[in-house]
Parts: C-alpha cells; structure tokens; sequence
C-alpha cells in the first residue's frame, strides 16, 4: 500500500458504508474521523479502529481541518443536495468532497454549489474495507484535478478505483449486476431452475473466472486468438440469447420467496452474519493469492 496522498479524513455517516470506510482510511495511516448524528451508530462505527480514528460530536469539528471528505448519508437525492451544501460550507475551502452515493449524479447534487468544482462521486462496493472497486465519477462542474486526486488518493489507500466517463444511472457495477440478477429472477420465475441451481452456477462457474478477469478478460483466454477472435465467433450466438432474454421478468412476492426460502434451506436460518464473515474472510484469501500471483500483463511482463 503506497503513503496516503491525503492525511486528514472526514466520514460523514457511519452506517454500513461509512463504517466499513472508516476502517479503509484508518488501517491506510489517516487520521479518521466520523460524524453521524445517530450517537449510537457513530460510537459502534469506531469500536476496534485505531487511536489515529475518532468519533467526533459535531460535523464542525469532524471536518475542521479535512483534506478528504467521505460522504456516506442516506440515498435521497434531497438529503444529499442539503448535506452537501452545508459540507461545501464548513469543510476547509481545498478539501475534496466525495460521495458514497450509488445512485446519483454528481451534477444534480452539487447543482448550485459555489464548490461543485471540488465534488465527485467515490462509490464503493459494499463492503469497501473488504471489496477494493470504487467508481470515480465526476459531475458537470468536477474539475479534472479533482479527478485526478481522487483517482490517486484511491489508490494510496489501497482502492482500486475506476473512471466513469459520464453518468448513467447505476453506474457500472450495478448496472452489470442488475442485468445478471434480471435474467436469474426470470429464470425462477419461469421454473427453469432453483435458486440454489443459479447460484451455484454462479458460484462454482461463472464467478470462479470472473473472481480473476471480468466478462473481456474472459473472452480474451476462451479463443486462441483472443478477445476478438471470441467474440466474433460467437457474435451471432449472444445476439440470438439477447433477442431471447426477458426484459421485464414476473418479480413479485412469489418469486421473492423462493429466492429466500432457497438460502435458507442452503445456508440455514439465522444465518447472514456468519455467511457475511465467511465471505470477507474469502475474498481477502483470493485478494492476497492475487497480489502473490498476479495476471501476465504488459506491465507485469515489463518488470
């Protein structure tokens, strides 16, 4: 992990994303600290983290001094357009102000704004201290530099960030995520299938290649002569499966019950909190064999 190219941090909203923020920015070497009007979420937010985070009782005094400020507050685009203007009020005039939001866009929320040149979107995969993707994704009156800070701040934490190019709602991770799970919904629906069948599908095949190389690193090993050797084989073939895939499959509560129901006849009652530990703890063993054993790149080939 690289020096923290920001030391002073503010995590404004501590629930789960906040949280799980607190411990990236904190085991990186910042000085954290959090605001959360909740006193009990923000006190459960800091229990274990290191003495260089701290709780603060007033947003002043969580920002006073804040080179990076991490926002983290409820999905509503009007609670959001309200903190911020009150963050671009009080926060140090050259302190970048990102949001954790997975929904909005930048422009809309810091629409008005005499310091929307400072905004950005930083969204992350929940959780951040486990998962390091985070989508940077300016607004309309984002300056370059505040792009480009972001992106390398990210990554001095230890984040492995991606530019957007525009807005689109969803991003792309949710966007990719929503088209997968749109097709799964469908194929319970329609009986092809149980909901342990899907995931184990997923699991213990599609997701095994995609923990190492997303959908185009994937194509690229699945022809000898790469990416586009695949993909041109097989173009006609994934037309014919979009033109068959279900645009708006049945999502009612039936179909919502059979998903439950299938968990929990696989993983059993009770059972999220030990299922969540079991997951962070694997994705960090396949983060670590990565970094121990990374791809063949160009620029891995050139060291």
């Amino acid at each position: 992990m690289h020096e923290p190219t920001f030391k002073s941090v503010a995590v404004i909203g501590t629930g789960v994303i906040g949280r799980s923020w607190i411990r990236v920015f904190a085991r990186a070497g910042c000085e954290t600290r959090g605001f959360d009007p909740d006193d009990e979420r923000l006190a459960r937010a800091f229990e274990g983290t290191p003495p260089s985070a701290r709780a603060c009782a007033t947003l002043d005094e969580a920002l006073a001094g804040a080179e990076w400020v991490q926002e983290s507050g409820p999905e509503a685009l009007a609670t959001k357009r309200s903190l911020y203007a009150e963050l671009d009020a009080t926060a140090p005039p050259t302190a970048i102000l990102a949001s954790s939001t997975s929904t909005h866009d930048m422009s809309r929320i810091a629409e008005g704004l005499d310091g929307a040149s400072r905004c950005i979107v930083a969204h992350p995969v929940n959780p951040p201290h486990v998962v390091p993707v985070v989508e940077v994704l300016p607004g309309e009156r984002t300056d370059p530099e505040t792009v480009a800070a972001a992106l390398a701040f990210m990554t001095s934490v230890g984040q492995s960030p991606v530019e957007m190019n525009h807005y689109l709602p969803g991003f792309l991770l949710n966007r990719m995520q929503a088209a997968l799970v749109r097709e799964a919904v469908f194929l319970i629906g329609s009986g092809a299938a149980t909901a342990d069948a899907i995931d184990t599908v997923i699991r213990d095949g599609l997701g095994l290649r995609w923990a190492l190389m997303g959908p185009f690193g994937t194509a690229h090993t699945n022809a000898d002569g790469g990416a586009g050797d695949y993909l041109e084989r097989y173009g006609d073939a994934y037309r014919a499966l979009w033109a068959d895939l279900e645009a708006d499959p049945d999502f009612d509560a039936s179909v919502i019950e059979q998903v439950h129901d299938g968990m929990v006849d696989l993983y059993g009652p009770d059972s999220t909190a030990a299922l969540s530990e079991w997951r962070d703890r694997s994705v960090r063993r396949i983060r670590d064999m990565k970094k121990e054993d990374p791809p063949p790149t160009r620029a891995e080939a050139a060291r």
